[in-house]
């Protein structure tokens, strides 16, 4: 059996078309000297994924049973793997041709233990949410403090740290790159594209419920290292738990006075304040060169996902209050 030189990892449950496509840009991409190992992995799917996998020849490992998380499933992909760098992907995404290619040589750099790219939405156009949320993937290059989903690690970084920890439904990159830098290990954000995402959300449900989910993430990892001299999402959940709950008790504020005192002023200064909330956030993301209608509706995003993004966070602290571990919130069909 030849030795391998990457392993790339793919995760899926439920993406149908979308992991063919996956699959395909693999086969597609510009592969580095020496032998590319395939693995995919299956996380309870019911659309045939696995057996749609299987056509384009990885090593298919369904899991079956247990909780069911993109963690669990990493680990299950990296542990069966066996290249010294191992390429994750999820199922969602389509890899750029030339990013591998262009990240392994920053490995050359012992402290290098993680390498990232350019993520960015493969259809902004199929709805309102897509194309403003295609601009929360813009992150500036250089070494940063976490990676998302798609990444290439260091076997031995990986083994170190871990792995993935399988209890979390969500915030799994950030918890593992807060160890891996606990270990002298660097992230790296290289200016290259790298995957593109089909994020597929619809409508306000699904909209809502991913932000539900983030909530729950800053809330639990918040938790895990706000004790720690390196205290990750301690200020972004308080910043997220204050504003969230503004945003949700104002109106209410706004419409009591209104009804006691019989006047619309309240309601008035309600209005002026979030049209300069927008306006302000708009100016400040103006760097992102994009068009000013984009602008206007990802300032409205920003402000507006804090109100469930906070309940997100009420449900993990209720749920830790009783001793209780959160449920797979998902928010894509299939």
């Amino acid at each position: 059996m030849r030795e391998s030189v990457l392993s790339i990892v793919v995760i899926g449950r439920n993406e149908g078309p979308r992991l063919a496509r996956c699959l395909e840009s693999i086969r597609d991409m510009c592969h580095p000297d020496g032998h590319v190992e395939l693995v995919y992995v299956d996380s309870g799917s019911n659309d045939g994924s696995a057996q749609r996998a299987a056509r384009f020849g990885p090593k298919v490992i369904e899991l079956l049973g247990g909780k069911l998380s993109a963690a669990r499933a990493r680990n299950a992909g990296w542990q069966a793997a066996s290249a010294p760098f191992v390429f994750f992907l999820d199922g969602d995404t389509i890899v750029d041709r030339d990013f591998v290619v262009r990240a392994l040589p920053e490995f050359e750099n012992p402290r290098v233990m993680v390498v990232t790219g350019h993520r960015r939405e493969i259809r902004p156009q199929a709805s309102i949410y897509n194309r403003v949320l295609d601009l929360d993937w813009l992150f500036e290059p250089g070494f940063t403090e976490y990676c998302g989903g798609d990444a290439i690690m260091r076997r031995t970084a990986l083994e170190q740290a871990g792995g993935y920890n399988a209890s979390l439904i969500a915030g799994e990159e950030p918890d593992l790159c807060w160890r891996i830098r606990a270990n002298g290990g660097l992230i790296l954000h290289i200016d290259a594209a790298m995957t593109g995402h089909d994020l597929a959300v619809v409508n306000w449900r699904q909209y809502c419920l991913r932000a539900i989910r983030t909530g729950h993430a800053y809330a639990e990892i918040a938790d895990l290292y706000g004790r720690t001299a390196d205290p990750l999402w301690s200020q972004a959940s308080r910043h997220n738990a204050i504003h969230g709950s503004v945003y949700m008790f104002a109106p209410i504020a706004a419409v009591t006075a209104a009804t006691l005192d019989r006047s619309w002023v309240p309601l008035l200064l309600l209005v002026l304040g979030a049209l300069g909330l927008i306006l302000r956030t708009a100016l400040r993301t103006r760097r992102r060169r994009t068009s000013l209608s984009t602008l206007i509706l990802f300032a409205i995003h920003s402000h507006v996902q804090q109100v469930p993004i906070f309940l997100g966070q009420m449900r993990q602290w209720l749920n830790s209050r009783q001793g209780q571990k959160s449920a797979l919130i998902e928010y894509k069909n299939g």
